[in-house]
């Protein structure tokens, strides 16, 4: 398939610049699959989509305030950072925006210089090997210094002092294991209320661990989509999740993968392992049309980039015709999209 197939054109004011009210007042196009067809609703109705034994798969994932700026010590020029992942206790790689790119053996003072960083390595696209040395846990100390780093769409600094904080509302609230850089954002529309809602319901709640990378935001940039390769992330399943989903699936009951993210995930461990079991590695699956799931039978997620290997994932589910008509109508609606928008649910 061409990358062009996936293409749109959506007016910038309909880029989701700040979140919604509350979590679950976005509003929520439902895609029903068999039929064809497409219903408005809200995501505070999503519960009469589902039925008791169906199994909401999310993301635990926390976003860390991976933004931080400082200086080079031996010159003083000015560098901006952005923590991609942990290489070990000590060590990091990192995206750093700066005049020159700094030397192996140099050193940037950090977060008000409360963080020492020694480059061991330069890569390519502005990656560096780091080794930070603080006084404190790294993660501690950029909790108190760092910036989220929202997404380059959103034409604003985080700002946690907002009637509407990043820091808050640019996270889930289930997020329990830091180490993301972006937010898996089909589950900002959960509340703890609504959770409850589900859950009384007979609707579960399994996670998982996918920590997003900065290739969520990456356009496909070569003209047939089979070329494109993504960036790897880090994923964890418990066993008492894979329990849970293995239960599902037997009885007959739907597993619903929230975020693409969740769904990566899944489709990567049943593709690599035969059955959702526990494990932990790193995905690398690109899903895009006329690839076959295996783990998931529905899906939440928010609307996406033009060209984007995310766009091409639920086209694969929904098929790529529905899909870009189902955005067409978002459009004409006026939904709001990406990060802080609203979202779609495939059934």
């Amino acid at each position: 398939m061409n990358t062009s197939d996936f293409n749109y054109d959506l007016p910038e004011a309909l880029i989701a610049q700040e979140p919604a009210a509350s979590r679950s007042a976005s509003r929520m196009l439902v895609v029903h699959r068999e039929s064809g067809t497409l219903e408005h609703c809200s995501v505070s109705e999503v519960g009469r989509f589902f039925d008791s034994g169906d199994v909401l798969v999310v993301n635990n994932t926390r976003v860390i305030p991976a933004r931080v700026y400082g200086r080079k010590a031996e010159t003083g020029g000015r560098v901006e950072l952005l923590l991609l992942e942990p290489l070990s206790d000590d060590r990091w790689l990192v995206l750093c925006r700066a005049s020159r790119r700094p030397a192996v053996g140099s050193r940037l003072m950090l977060a008000n210089d409360r963080i020492q960083g020694e480059v061991l390595g330069v890569g390519e696209e502005g990656r560096l090997e780091l080794r930070f040395i603080c006084d404190s846990p790294l993660l501690e100390i950029l909790d108190q210094e760092g910036d989220v780093p929202l997404p380059p769409y959103i034409k604003r600094v985080a700002d946690d002092k907002r009637k509407l904080s990043d820091a808050e509302r640019y996270q889930t609230v289930f997020a329990s294991k830091p180490g993301a850089v972006a937010a898996p954002t089909a589950g900002l529309h959960f509340s703890p209320e609504l959770l409850a809602e589900l859950s009384g319901m007979g609707v579960s709640k399994a996670e998982i661990t996918l920590h997003v990378g900065i290739g969520t935001f990456r356009p496909v940039s070569v003209d047939i989509v089979s070329d494109h390769r993504m960036d790897e992330e880090r994923y964890e399943i418990s066993e008492s999740t894979a329990l849970q989903i293995r239960a599902a699936r037997e009885s007959g009951h739907r597993v619903v993968g929230v975020g693409s993210t969740s769904v990566r995930t899944l489709e990567t461990v049943m593709a690599e392992q035969g059955e959702i079991c526990a494990c932990s590695g790193r995905s690398g699956l690109f899903i895009y049309p006329p690839y076959r799931f295996k783990a998931v039978d529905a899906m939440l997620t928010n609307f996406h980039l033009p060209k984007s290997t995310l766009l091409m994932m639920v086209s694969a589910l929904a098929g790529r015709e529905l899909i870009m008509n189902a955005y067409a109508e978002a459009i004409r609606e006026r939904y709001r999209f990406f990060s802080y928008g609203d979202c779609m649910l495939i059934l």
